[in-house]
């Protein structure tokens, strides 16, 4: 079952590239913050740099101004997520996050299986809205879309 608005972020660990790999726990990262949360099959494939990051990076000061943290989850790793941000010229405000074996991203249910097109385990896309560790919205999008997740979506639901 997957996780629901009122349920609290599952305890893991992700990393990200600042000066080599840095952990960092989801008490940490969601502990006592506004985070907008959003979730991309893989770094580099078409969907999610053509539009999913680029929405969240275009709106960035928007989400900033109305008090949210942004953070973008992959199951990829840590130097993936770093090319890409660097690729994508994703300010360093933006959380790059890696979740390499997908441990995050099974413990909420939102996991993908595309080993049909070899690209094994995957995060579903998704956005979410947490505050203070406690998810306020979720987003999952249906198998093939982008609607729901995108930065512009989620802006026009935000209080």
């Amino acid at each position: 079952m997957s996780i629901q608005v009122g349920d609290k972020i599952p305890k893991a660990t992700l990393n990200y590239l600042k000066d080599g790999v840095q952990a960092i726990d989801t008490d940490e990262l969601f502990g006592g913050r506004k985070v907008v949360m959003f979730a991309v099959p893989g770094a580099f494939t078409p969907t999610c740099s053509a539009k999913h990051l680029p929405g969240y990076v275009q709106h960035l000061a928007e989400f900033e101004k109305r008090g949210y943290e942004v953070a973008c989850l992959s199951v990829n790793d840590a130097f993936v997520m770093g090319a890409w941000a660097k690729d994508q010229h994703v300010p360093d405000s933006v959380h790059m996050l890696a979740d390499g074996n997908g441990v995050f991203t099974k413990a909420m249910g939102l996991e993908l299986d595309a080993t049909p097109f070899g690209m094994g385990v995957r995060a579903k896309r998704f956005a979410m809205v947490v505050d203070n560790g406690v998810v306020k919205q979720l987003h999952v999008e249906a198998p093939g879309e982008f609607r729901v997740s995108s930065a512009e979506h989620v802006l026009a639901e935000l209080p």
